[in-house]
């Protein structure tokens, strides 16, 4: 799972922490006034607000994401950072962070990121 998408979902588990919501709602702020708030993108991240546990809502957010191309924008990522960071202060935070952005490893939510899968060979040749 990208960082953006991470760091959205961790969030989102966490708003009842004030310094989480008001990260939170800094950086989706920005995405509102980048896209003007007329996004596919803020709009998928507005619908995985409602079902948070949702993978499938999870997984376009992180395509939305990827479709935006803002993984290299400096003043969203700087406010990525804060969030994750802001969650990882928290009691057991880390382990949220780490644990959202290896489920989609581990298949527990949506494919995503730079994984190979290799055919696995089994048992010997049949004749």
């Amino acid at each position: 799972m990208d960082p953006i998408t991470a760091a959205i979902v961790a969030a989102l588990a966490n708003l009842s922490k004030d310094a989480i919501k008001d990260c939170y709602g800094g950086l989706k702020g920005v995405l509102q006034k980048k896209f003007d708030g007329q996004s596919d993108l803020v709009d998928a991240i507005e619908k995985l607000e409602k079902k948070p546990d949702s993978e499938a809502r999870k997984a376009t957010v992180q395509e939305e994401v990827e479709i935006a191309k803002i993984n290299d924008d400096p003043e969203i990522m700087s406010l990525v950072q804060d969030l994750l960071d802001k969650i990882k202060e928290q009691p057991g935070g880390e382990q949220i962070v780490n644990q959202t952005q290896t489920n989609t490893v581990s298949g527990i939510g949506s494919i995503g990121g730079n994984f190979s899968f290799s055919p696995v060979q089994e048992g010997g040749k049949k004749t």
